[in-house]
């Protein structure tokens, strides 16, 4: 059963890494500290798990089980935990869904099957046959992940109308269209809709553009480091403070410039770096194909940091 039974995504939601042994298993301790610290931050509205920034692509059935439950354990009873549904097939995507919903998940964030990269966005049956068994395993709130359009994984625009008129339990998308007007006809048409559908911006290279837009919250890897420059950042959009907005922007553009760098893939992998710097995790340790990075790299990522003025663990309040 969700332990947060209400809750509707919207907000700034920190999308977590995972702490990984030196022999490449799941470092249960180091992720459980990792979830607590981007949780427990003020004005934190949820924090997912299971998604790309915790490398689900190389986890398991029974990692991904495993990352959940240790998750909840620590913060469950605090925040809500959305869970990523990551699968190429529809009935693998299903039974991680249903996991989710009995381990206690309040929410999914479900990926494009890379099955349908090839044509797919000519098939909107396809997506829709995706979401409804999804959403026949477990009634908790959907978060769709919009993908580029250039990736051959984003849904067009109609289809996803259709599928909000579908499928009810699709109350937002996480959107990461990397398209300014797109993104902006998102965030004007779907939480205008009759059942307003919640656009969740995860384009942290640009993230104050963004959510000047409008868009009703974020979801977003960064928020591994930086959630509390997010919530702060998002507070001062909403209270449409420039000034304030600008002065924290300038903090964040040091580190979505390295973060964001090609190759693009190895975005959480500096992120990763970006904690042990910080002191928050003990090594940055990733599963292939993912690769160790360089020492030049990691000395631009502390670089970042100190441009952005975050200090090691135990000050991860904003500065004065």
């Amino acid at each position: 059963m969700p332990r947060f039974k209400n809750f509707r995504p919207a907000g700034v939601i920190p999308a977590t890494l995972l702490a990984l042994n030196a022999d490449l298993s799941v470092n249960e301790r180091q992720t459980r500290k990792h979830v607590r610290d981007c949780a427990l931050i003020d004005g934190v509205s949820a924090v997912t798990v299971n998604g790309h920034a915790s490398e689900v692509h190389a986890c398991n059935f029974e990692e991904q089980q495993q990352i959940l439950a240790a998750s909840l354990a620590e913060v469950g009873d605090q925040v809500p935990l959305i869970n990523g549904v990551y699968a190429d097939g529809s009935i693998e995507a299903a039974r991680i869904a249903s996991m989710a919903a009995k381990e206690g998940a309040s929410a999914l964030l479900v990926f494009p099957p890379n099955s349908m990269s090839m044509g797919g966005q000519l098939r909107p049956e396809m997506a829709l046959a995706h979401f409804r068994r999804i959403a026949d395993a477990t009634d908790l709130p959907i978060i769709a992940f919009q993908y580029p359009m250039t990736s051959g994984l984003g849904y067009p625009f109609d289809t996803l109308l259709q599928l909000f008129d579908k499928v009810p339990s699709i109350e937002a998308i996480k959107d990461w269209s990397n398209d300014a007007m797109l993104h902006e006809r998102h965030i004007r048409t779907f939480q205008s809709l009759p059942r307003p559908i919640n656009v969740l911006t995860t384009h942290s290279s640009w993230l104050m553009a963004s959510l000047t837009m409008g868009c009703n919250g974020l979801l977003s890897g960064a928020g591994s480091v930086i959630a509390d420059l997010q919530v702060a950042l998002f507070r001062a959009v909403q209270a449409r403070d420039l000034t304030a907005a600008q002065a924290l922007n300038d903090r964040i553009v040091p580190l979505s410039q390295v973060f964001y760098a090609p190759p693009f893939l190895d975005m959480h992998n500096r992120m990763k770096e970006a904690l042990v710097l910080l002191g928050r995790i003990d090594q940055a340790v990733v599963r292939p194909p993912l690769m160790k990075l360089s020492e030049a790299e990691i000395a631009r990522i502390k670089q970042a940091l100190d441009q952005a003025s975050i200090a090691r663990e135990g000050a991860l309040k904003l500065a004065a």
